[in-house]
Order: C-alpha cells, then structure tokens, then sequence
C-alpha cells in the first residue's frame, strides 16, 4: 500500500513573551496556504498537533496550551511606512479550528526579532550596532505594533540581563509600543462597546456582575475577583482543575461577548474562543507565585488574573495586559479602581508567575476616551530553526 510522503517547510520555532510558536515567511509556505482558507487552517493544525483528544500535542510542535499553540507568517508589508505584515493564528488543542479573531501580544515580541532573521527588513534600516525600530503591520486586527530591537554586528541580540516573569531565563529587552490599541475595526466599536466604564453583566444561570468591558490590545472582560469568589492570588492549578469554575468562566465570557457586540447568538462563542478575553481583578495583596516567589502587596497594584482558550493563563496574555494597562489609565473602571483609582499612566500588576508593569496614554476626546498607545517590554529568542514535516496530503 503505497503512502504519502511527508513535505518539509521552512520554519522557525521562537519563543516571544510568555508564549512560543512557530513562524513562517509567507513565501515559504506551499502555494495553497499562501492565502487564508482551509489548506492554510489544516496546515496550522497538522504542525501544531491539533485537534488532539489527549490534549498532549505528542505529534505536533504545540505545547497543549494556549501559550504555546500558535502560529505566525510574517511577510514584506503591503502597507506605507510598514516594514512587515504579521498574521496570528491561534490553534484550537481539542477541536479543529484556528481562532484569526485576534492578536497574540507576546508573540509580537518575537515577530519583530523575525522580521529582521528572514530578511523582511530593508538592511539600510538596520544598525550594525544599537537598537532596530520594526514597523509591524498587524494584519489580524488592522493595528500598528513599534518593536524596538537590539541588534548587535547587524544581527538580532537575544541574549541579555532583562528578566520576565514566566520566562525562566534572562534575554534582551525588547520593547513593544501598540500604537491606536483600542478597537475600531471590524467589530465596531469604540473602546468601551456599550457605552460604559462600567455595566452590569447578566449571565444566565450564573448571576449579575459588575464589568468592564473593553476592546483595546484585545477585546477583555473584567469583573472582580471578590464577586465570583476568588481573591485575585490563584495560581492555575486552582482553577484549571475545576471543570464547573471553567464551565463559569465561560458563561460570563459569552454573555460579555453578546454585550460587546462580537458575537451574535451564544453558539458563535465556540468558533471564536480567543476573543473576547475573560479576567478577574482585585486589590494589591501578598502572594507566591507558581516559582514559590513572594510577591508583596507594596510592590504592585493590583492583582490581574486572565482565561485564554478557556484555562488560566500562567502568565499574563500580552494582549491583555494592553487592555490592563490601557483600562488602568482610564479613572472608573474596575481595573482602576482596583488599583486605587485616579489618573495613572503605569500600572505593575501581579500575575500567576509574577508581575509586570504596562503603561497607556489615555485621553478623552469629545467625550470618549481613546489611547494613543500602551507601551510594555518583552523578549524572544530562536528555539530552532530549519524545516518542519508534516505529511503531504495532511492540507
């Protein structure tokens, strides 16, 4: 019986942020995946080992997480004053789906770091020594991401002293600045969809809870940690082993999601779970990480906890913590007033794995209010790079 063969395809497996994924030029990919559609989804999933029933990803190159199920094509931009065009897509572990609704902010990081490795930066932009702005075209959600790279000998530096939580070692800093993060794209809207700062959320058969709900870095919902019954210092084995508090998690997410306009009936949540985001927020308070490190109420503001793919994230998303920083700023909203209220261009918030501080230029303009960036630092690093297999009649 005669068998396919497998196809090999240029690739590059990098960590960005908290998360990692594997990254392809456009150009690499055979010529049926090079625009959006079913052999391009199938492809994603082949690589990543998806959908799997044991949710372990054995064969695949996805971790069986939502931070580490993820693919990336980068290619020249098609827009002015752009260097590169960047596409996300996030991977279902258990289904077979590929969520294009949103970004992955983490990853942004390494897109910048891969732009300049893949040669998709004009070489006149970039120093022999000092740090490379890359001008990255975010073609999910239509928005403009600045990376300022290191580069040392006309190359990416990716090692340095610049520390992350949730990252177990140290790397070069790079710095991310999100341009115009809040949402004014497909999904309508304005920064805050209703209206408010703050609303209150019926779910069905769960209860009413105060929210905020805004769409700015990605599409969150935020409701206190207090009024569904957590503290705001739960690590993820606290909720990721509780099927009725994800099954809770995901009630509120859906009725946020019917609220913000992203949705229009319940049953479209499950072909668009990376958006909208799902997080709780407390005050500042002691706490130990999921590394046995103190965190001390003095040293942040608040306390943040966020679902991503329906688990608790182990970090923090790097697209929500723009939404964080951005709702942070804005004097009212429940993240605010988590962290103290009043006017705040920084916030350092604690996660599962540590803390990080975010910053937002938030300003209101006849009437509502707009950011005209959230700035955050990230790092990357190449894991491994050559070709990845997949079987020839798997797309």
């Amino acid at each position: 019986m005669a068998h396919v063969a497998q196809v090999k395809i240029p690739a590059t497996y990098i960590r960005g942020g908290t998360s990692k994924g594997v990254f392809f030029r456009l150009q690499d990919l055979p010529e049926r995946c090079q625009v959006p559609g079913e052999a391009r989804d199938k492809l994603f999933m082949r690589v990543i080992g998806s959908p799997d029933p044991y949710s372990a990803h054995i064969d695949g190159m996805g971790g069986a997480t939502s931070s580490t199920s993820k693919c990336v094509i980068l290619s020249k931009s098609s827009q002015p004053d752009h260097d590169v065009d960047y596409l996300y897509g996030q991977v279902s572990i258990d289904k077979a789906f590929v969520d294009w609704s949103g970004n992955c902010g983490n990853l942004s990081t390494a897109a910048g770091a891969f732009a300049l490795h893949a040669g998709l930066v004009d070489p006149a932009r970039i120093p022999q020594n000092g740090i490379c702005v890359v001008r990255i075209w975010q073609a999910n959600i239509q928005k403009t991401i600045i990376a300022h790279v290191p580069v040392t000998d006309g190359q990416v530096q990716e090692t340095g002293d610049f520390e992350l939580d949730g990252v177990t070692f140290p790397a070069a800093e790079i710095v991310l600045e999100f341009l115009d993060p809040s949402d004014d794209g497909e999904d309508g809207g304005a920064m805050f969809p209703t209206g408010n700062l703050v609303d209150d959320l019926d779910v069905p058969g769960i209860g009413t809870f105060k929210a905020t709900m805004i769409s700015a870095g990605i599409p969150t919902v935020f409701v206190e940690a207090e009024a569904i019954g957590y503290q705001g210092t739960e690590l993820r084995e606290d909720i990721n082993g509780d099927p009725a508090a994800l099954a809770r998690f995901e009630k509120i997410r859906i009725a946020g999601a019917l609220r913000m306009g992203l949705i229009k009936t319940p049953e479209e949540a499950a072909t668009r779970q990376h958006t909208p985001k799902i997080a709780f927020v407390a005050p500042p308070k002691d706490y130990r990480t999921s590394s046995g490190k103190l965190v001390r109420a003095g040293d942040i503001d608040l306390l943040v906890r966020a679902l991503s793919m329906g688990k608790l994230h182990h970090a923090m998303m790097g697209t929500a913590a723009v939404a964080i920083g951005t709702a942070a700023a804005i004097p009212g909203t429940l993240v605010n007033l988590a962290a103290g209220g009043g006017e705040r261009s920084a916030v350092r918030f604690g996660h599962p794995s540590g803390s990080l501080r975010v910053g937002a230029e938030a300003k209101r303009v006849d009437g509502e209010w707009t950011v005209t960036k959230a700035i955050m630092s990230r790092s990357a690093r190449i894991l491994m790079e050559g070709w990845v297999r997949v079987p020839g009649d798997s797309f």
